[in-house]
């Protein structure tokens, strides 16, 4: 038998690795190691400052065009955002718009002073058409703005008063313009007519028919025909109660005048009681007490009306709006035409749910007014509380119109939501689950064992910006010295002790 050997084949052996400390430090009994490791301090810089220090910088990962707003809440990059900055500049939205959700006492408010503060540095003159808690007065005031006071003995607003387009369009005519000036007269007509309409849909909780608008259409051109001078709602019952040829035909009377008043009858009771100091009346039935300048910073302050006169808080707030609207569209003609200076807009719709919810119709009311001014040169901002809010309507259509509200808006600004509102708000805007559970979180209360401090909410101050399908931008307001110190942003003054008064 042949023998067989084994051979076996020597390996070198692998040199020790030596001892040292690993990216936590040294590892093992008594090492030390640790179990957190200290974030590094973060610097900001532009490319040409921080151009030696590759590979130890990065990229921002948030737009710095717009106003600062506050530090990203993850990456602590700063982060800027407004409406118009990020359409005309950065080119991030397809139209100037911004809509606001958020719970209460969260900084909806806060944020939106933020940006017409930060706005009217560049040139832009916020209108804050219609604030129900007094609370961007001081604001307006710093900017050396118009307070217009609006309430019961307060200040009164016609809305048959065309503002500055009776004077606008003669401006027009004399320099040749006859077109733009038609235009801005139409345009009048139609916002007076859509008020008139506005405040008979809240009186009555029911559109008036389609034949009563076509007599208010046509009283409006007989009253801007004969009457001389700024009419009121006074006059234009008299218009109708005269009963003049040009409405008896829109009426179809067939020359029965029997016919007329039994077609005009509910509509004359109707305008009656707002001319004569029903629950609307008083307010819209005198003349304007401070006309809207175009040329400065304009907030409607209507915190003298009661909570509980959600009516008349509607009716409030679309005027405002319809006069704001108007006066910003006198503007643009003017300035299309050469006779003024160009001039750019924030308008500041606030408290939307209130209006949708006067009656029936009113959605389409409100549609009408923000779709006129669709024009370039004019942001916008619509805050309301939640998506329930505004779906909480009896009519499906007008479910679907207030959710395009959302839809439409170039960006939407969330802060702390409930839970109940997740399923809501993704159907108009998407949503990924941490997005989701980051908002449900911010609306959590503050710590119970508050020993009572002065503690926040962990939400507040906090929003997710989002435009379509990108992810959102979670940010943390943060204010300036004077924002804290001045009052500013206090809108719960009455809360406070006067400790100086009774000390």
């Amino acid at each position: 038998m042949a023998r067989m050997k084994l051979l076996t084949v020597k390996t070198a052996k692998a040199p020790a690795k030596e001892a040292g400390p690993g990216s936590r430090g040294w590892t093992g009994r008594g090492g030390g190691m640790a179990q957190l490791l200290p974030s590094v301090r973060e610097y900001r810089g532009t490319t040409v400052q921080v151009c030696g220090l590759w590979p130890f910088s990065s990229g921002a990962s948030s737009p710095m065009i717009g106003v600062p707003l506050g530090r990203h809440e993850e990456t602590q990059a700063t982060v800027c955002c407004d409406p118009i900055s990020w359409f005309q500049r950065a080119r991030l939205i397809s139209n100037p718009s911004a809509f606001i959700l958020g719970k209460p006492g969260l900084g909806k408010s806060t944020v939106v002073r933020r940006m017409f503060i930060g706005l009217s540095a560049q040139g832009v003159h916020p209108l804050i058409l219609g604030d129900l808690k007094g609370e961007h007065v001081k604001a307006v005031k710093a900017l050396g703005g118009q307070v217009i006071k609006l309430g019961r003995g307060v200040g009164y607003l016609n809305i048959l008063d065309p503002g500055q387009a009776v004077e606008a369009a003669q401006l027009l005519e004399d320099s040749g313009h006859h077109e733009d000036a038609a235009r801005v007269r139409a345009d009048a007509h139609g916002r007076r007519l859509t008020m008139v309409v506005s405040l008979i849909t809240i009186s009555r909780n029911n559109p008036p028919t389609d034949q009563e608008q076509t007599i208010l259409d046509r009283a409006l051109r007989v009253l801007d025909e004969r009457f001389d001078g700024i009419p009121v709602l006074k006059d234009l019952l008299d218009v109708i109660v005269s009963a003049p040829d040009e409405l008896r035909q829109v009426a179809l009377d067939r020359g029965d005048m029997n016919i007329y008043l039994q077609e005009t009858r509910a509509l004359e009771a109707t305008l009656l009681g707002l001319t004569g100091g029903g629950k609307l009346g008083e307010i819209f039935s005198r003349q304007t007490t401070n006309p809207m300048k175009r040329d400065r910073a304009v907030v409607f302050d209507v915190s003298s009306i009661d909570e509980t006169e959600t009516d008349l808080q509607a009716a409030v707030l679309l005027a405002c709006w319809s006069y704001g609207f108007g006066t910003v569209n006198v503007a643009h003609a003017l300035a299309d035409a050469g006779l003024e200076p160009r001039r750019n807009y924030l308008v500041v719709l606030d408290e939307l749910w209130r209006a949708l919810r006067a009656g029936k119709g009113m959605v389409d009311r409100v549609d009408a007014l923000t779709r006129l001014n669709r024009s370039v040169g004019v942001g916008q901002i619509m805050i309301s509380h939640t998506m329930s809010d505004l779906l909480a309507l009896p009519a499906e259509e007008d479910r679907m119109k207030a959710r395009g509200f959302v839809e439409r808006s170039g960006m939407v600004i969330c802060g702390g939501l409930p839970a109940s509102e997740m399923p809501l708000l993704t159907s108009a805007i998407p949503l990924s689950r941490q997005e989701q559970q980051k908002l449900i979180s911010w609306q959590d209360p503050p710590a119970w064992d508050s020993r009572g401090l002065d503690v926040d909410p962990p939400g507040r101050g906090k929003f997710l910006i989002k435009v379509g399908g990108r992810p959102g931008i979670p940010v943390q307001l943060g204010l300036t010295s004077i924002e804290q110190n001045d009052g500013l942003n206090d809108t719960d003054t009455r809360w406070h002790p006067d400790r100086e008064k009774f000390a």
